[in-house]
């Protein structure tokens, strides 16, 4: 798991393990970035399932209770399966897109 950090966005690359075993380094981990907006590329892993995705459900719906956005990279999924509670897109430009829609959102009051 690599961690790079760059002003109030936190992205985690996951080069080897499992899906659940990120999870429990993530919840592990979860002081370090909770004040941040978060990306976790999976680019590298594949296939993705939509069990892999749900894994993560929890820390991101507790990440956006905080008012701090939650983005999943893969391009090895099928988006149209992804429920509409964890947001996935397939590429690092998205991700720092829907980032800034929620950014603006949030600033808006919405």
């Amino acid at each position: 798991m690599i961690f790079d950090k760059e002003n109030n966005i936190t992205l985690i690359t996951q080069e080897k393990s499992t899906i659940v075993e990120l999870v429990k380094k993530l919840e592990a981990t979860y002081p370090k970035f909770k004040n941040d907006n978060v990306i976790i590329n999976l680019s590298v892993l594949n296939p993705i399932s939509l069990q892999d995705i749900v894994e993560f459900l929890e820390v991101s719906n507790r990440h956006r209770r905080a008012k701090h956005s939650f983005v999943i990279v893969t391009d090895q999924a099928n988006l149209d399966e992804m429920p509409d509670e964890i947001v996935v897109v397939p590429t690092l430009k998205e991700a720092y897109d829907v980032i800034e829609m929620e950014e603006i959102e949030r600033d808006l009051g919405f």
